[in-house]
């Protein structure tokens, strides 16, 4: 048994119904369906070459988006669940009737030899009961957004329907939320997220609370600067949450979607279209390790331990700090200690109203608070920096609201997008500026989430990460290779969600 395998995510340019509101017969939906499995076929077999073992296609890759629930109807297979029944749809094509797209995945990942995951509109019949409670949609079916997973020789393993839906008038979500693994035989278990879900607790924690370290996740991401940009938030994850994540995006850029990568909480292979770059699907290969504990026993560990290190003290080998210590005291967690020279004010990130305050100096230290959850910055800019970019720090503790409703604690180190301190906050996707930066908070959730964006969406792995026993997270970097973008911490307060 290897400790290493090879994974694939192909970034898909995908060819949209130019009319997704108007009802197609199923015979045009499968010919719509058919050029995008043409391509896939196309990267299958590519992917197989650079001897990729298993492959990840995006969410929504094979039919498109903005469909109501009548107009998708052409393009809904019934996929059998793989718990229930084995079936390999590419040797008993005749066993099921419109399984048509299936039978292609089937026998794709059958022909090249490789576990094969593709997204596509599940529809499965259910019981109208009279019992108001009853989930069942009043036409008597439901249409899921779904994951399938071919074996290498075609079989369907699993099955995973979309439990955080995001504005998809045509899918429901599943009575009970689904959490669904399956395992390979190059690297034990996988577990199956789509999009949105990443910013939940369902799916998505409770796999990585059953210990699973492999996630896959196909998504239709539309990025959102400063802190959800598609592969910024992927290596947060990544890093956050433990884990490696098989991230395959859409590529279409009149929705802003770009961007997609494999990432494990030690490398990052990823691919972000420029604006003005041609849009063109992209394969990405890269050799991965193994992190199933079940399947390696500890032999990665070690390897991760470059990276964090976990303890209750604060760590104080950082170059750029006086007297070789940075942060001997916990941050104040009041406002108050604040120099009345760094007045802070609000302004909005996506929406959410964060505390900021300006970064006036060169060097220096700042902290800032939002209610009683504080940030704290200990920063240095490169002297060569000349330009006159404005830096501001904030803080955000409360329930994000727009499209989307789920709990936070964010500190946020920005490039503003003007000079003006009612810019910060706003999309950058360049800066100049380099910056040494010691950046903390003391947060109430395990979940917290790291980035370092560089400019031109360039990702940097930070320098050093700390989780502390009392929740406190300190993130340090230095020795930049672009200009500083964002230096973030994104806490997700899974427990305060439903409140």
């Amino acid at each position: 048994m290897d400790s290493w395998y090879v994974a694939a995510v192909y970034e898909h340019n995908l060819i949209l119904n130019p009319e997704p509101d108007v009802p197609l017969s199923r015979l045009d939906a499968l010919q719509h369906m058919q050029r995008n499995l043409d391509i896939y076929e196309e990267q299958a077999a590519q992917a197989a070459q650079q001897g990729a073992q298993i492959l990840v296609f995006p969410e929504d890759g094979l039919h498109g988006f903005n469909f109501s629930r009548s107009s998708i109807s052409g393009y809904l297979e019934t996929i059998p669940d793989p718990q229930q029944e084995s079936w390999n749809p590419c040797t008993e094509p005749g066993k099921y009737n419109n399984t048509e797209v299936l039978q292609r995945l089937s026998c794709m990942a059958r022909r090249n030899n490789l576990y094969l995951v593709a997204n596509m509109a599940d529809l499965q019949p259910c019981p109208l009961k009279t019992d108001p409670s009853s989930s069942c949609p009043s036409d008597g079916r439901w249409q899921f957004n779904t994951n399938v997973v071919f074996r290498s020789d075609g079989l369907l393993v699993a099955r995973y329907h979309k439990n955080n839906l995001y504005f998809e008038q045509s899918f429901d979500t599943p009575p009970q939320p689904e959490i669904i693994t399956f395992d390979t035989p190059f690297a034990g278990r996988f577990g199956l997220m789509i999009c949105f879900d990443i910013l939940f607790h369902k799916p998505t924690i409770a796999l990585v609370e059953k210990g699973v370290r492999q996630l896959i996740f196909p998504t239709a991401w539309m990025n959102l600067l400063p802190l959800l940009d598609s592969v910024q938030f992927q290596q947060a994850f990544s890093l956050g949450a433990n884990v490696t994540l098989l991230a395959a995006n859409l590529r279409k850029d009149q929705y802003n979607m770009r961007g997609s990568g494999i990432y494990t909480p030690f490398s990052a292979t990823y691919h972000h279209a420029q604006k003005g770059d041609p849009e063109e699907g992209r394969l990405l290969v890269a050799r991965v390790p193994v992190l199933d504990p079940l399947w390696v026993g500890h032999s990665v560990t070690t390897e991760e331990g470059v990276v964090r290190s976990v303890s209750s003290s604060t760590a104080t080998d950082s170059g750029f700090c006086q007297q070789g210590s940075c942060s001997d005291s916990p941050p104040p967690e009041t406002a108050s200690s604040v120099p009345p020279s760094s007045a802070t004010f609000i302004s909005s990130i996506d929406h959410d109203p964060f505390t900021f305050v300006l970064l006036n100096e060169t060097e220096g230290k700042v902290n800032v608070c939002n209610g009683t959850f504080c940030c704290h910055l200990q920063y240095r800019r490169l002297p060569q920096d000349d330009s006159k970019e404005l830096y501001a720090l904030g803080a955000f503790a409360g329930t994000h609201t727009l499209d989307g409703r789920y709990a936070l604690q964010v500190c946020a180190l920005v490039r503003c997008a003007g000079l003006d301190a009612s810019s910060c906050g706003q999309e950058v996707e360049e800066a100049e500026s380099k910056m040494d930066f010691l950046l903390e908070g003391k947060f109430g959730t395990r979940y917290v989430y790291p980035s370092v964006l560089a400019s031109k969406m360039v990702l940097e792995q930070p320098a050093h990460l700390e989780t502390a026993a009392d929740g406190r997270v300190t993130m340090k970097h230095s020795n930049m290779t672009g200009g500083l973008v964002t230096a973030c911490l994104f806490g997700r307060m899974y427990h305060l969600d439903n409140e």
